[in-house]
């Protein structure tokens, strides 16, 4: 008799008959720039560890005296009993460092993001998302019985025409959407462009600046400080699990009227449990790092710009940008193989990077995707443009 057991390790065996299995490195150190696994020694290619904090010793020693002082968790909702004044700190702060009038603690970005249109958005609006916004933001959108329009990435032809689809169709509320950098590109969205139209339309715009909140910016306050759009953007989300600190926690930031409407009514919100008091308090001095780190962004920039420097000098095919996330491509009908391959053969050459194919990207446009760090120093960058010549050597 054929089980459901049988069916799932069918389904296992087709994911990894295509190349697509994800196997999960131990480490058996912190997350640095150098790390150690169960078999190896390697350097970190492919952490969002932008600004080096995650090892931090001041956030390290911010969160053991919190752990003494505040307990080890909080055992249940914030509305019941899961709110201490650490919370309420943190929430604070991350409003002051964005830029906005109040902010809202979740478990994660991801549950942030779950939980922000369903209870801001219903069937009379319209959500108006680019095609390639992080999955989180797509499932998030999809709860809601909102009316959903997709338009291509950073088109702002294609936005204009969605934005007149909408409000043809009489949608009450609509709100674009967007990442304040694409994860797996590393490009920036045109923010200042986004919020001209949505104010030519009268729509918000939401914006994801997960992997930009804490570096990205003169000051580390992420995209719309590049763009100049300050507080044109209504809504914006992100994480504390990348450049600040690298532990947990995600939010939303905007008026005080939302963050206390999604208090009552955000189910990720009402039925998660609080932050640990540990993270909280790491989180809040990697905050306070984050908002003096002129150096170590200026570091970041450095070892990006070298980067991508020795990879074209080397003939490498590179995705076009500034951010730290650099795409080295494999395009064809080989590439994720290729991409594969040349992870492997990296990681004997002691640099850790992670290949990517589809589905997390599109048909023939594999990669590996490499994620600069503070932390790196420039032999660290040198030496992982070194491995990409050699692996490139070993396959091919």
């Amino acid at each position: 008799m054929f089980t459901f057991e049988d069916e799932i390790t069918d389904t296992l065996q087709d994911i990894r008959d295509a190349g697509l299995y994800k196997s999960e490195r131990q480490l058996t150190t912190p997350q640095s720039a150098h790390i150690a696994t169960t078999t190896t020694t390697a350097l970190n290619f492919c952490a969002n560890n932008y600004l080096g904090l995650a090892d931090n010793p001041d956030i390290e020693a911010a969160a053991a005296e919190a752990l003494r002082e505040w307990g080890f968790g909080m055992a249940s909702v914030r509305f019941i009993c899961g709110t201490q004044t650490l919370h309420a700190r943190l929430e604070a702060k991350i409003a002051e460092f964005v830029g906005r009038e109040d902010a809202i603690l979740f478990s994660s970005c991801f549950d942030a993001n779950g939980g922000v249109f369903e209870v801001l958005f219903g069937e009379n609006d319209a959500i108006i998302s680019d095609e390639l916004n992080h999955a989180s933001l797509i499932d998030g959108i999809r709860l809601t019985r909102a009316r959903r329009y997709r338009y291509r990435n950073a088109d702002m032809g294609d936005l204009r025409v969605r934005l007149t689809d909408a409000r043809t169709a009489g949608a009450q509320r609509v709100v674009v959407v967007t990442d304040g950098v694409f994860s797996m590109d590393g490009s920036y969205a045109p923010l200042r462009q986004i919020c001209d139209l949505a104010e030519e339309f009268g729509a918000m715009v939401l914006v994801d600046d997960s992997h930009a909140v804490g570096f990205v910016g003169d000051h580390g306050r992420g995209t719309p400080e590049l763009s100049g759009v300050g507080d044109r953007v209504d809504l914006l989300t992100g994480t504390l699990g990348k450049a600040l600190g690298g532990a947990s926690g995600g939010y939303v930031a905007g008026p005080k009227a939302v963050v206390d409407l999604l208090r009552q009514r955000s189910r990720p919100y009402l039925f998660s449990n609080a932050v640990a008091p540990a993270v909280c308090a790491g989180s809040l001095k990697a905050l306070e790092l984050a908002s003096t780190s002129d150096e170590g962004r200026a570091a970041l920039r450095r070892n990006t710009e070298l980067f991508r420097s020795l990879m074209t000098e080397a003939g490498f095919d590179l995705l076009p940008g500034t951010h730290p996330i650099t795409a080295v491509m494999f395009p064809g009908d080989d590439g994720a193989r290729r991409a594969a391959q040349m992870a492997e053969a990296m990681l004997a050459e002691g640099v850790y990077v992670i290949a990517f194919s589809f589905p997390v990207v599109p048909t023939g446009k594999a990669r590996i995707r490499v994620q600069l760090s503070a932390a790196h120093s420039e032999d660290d960058v040198r030496a992982c443009a070194a491995a990409f010549v050699a692996a490139r050597a070993t396959v091919g």
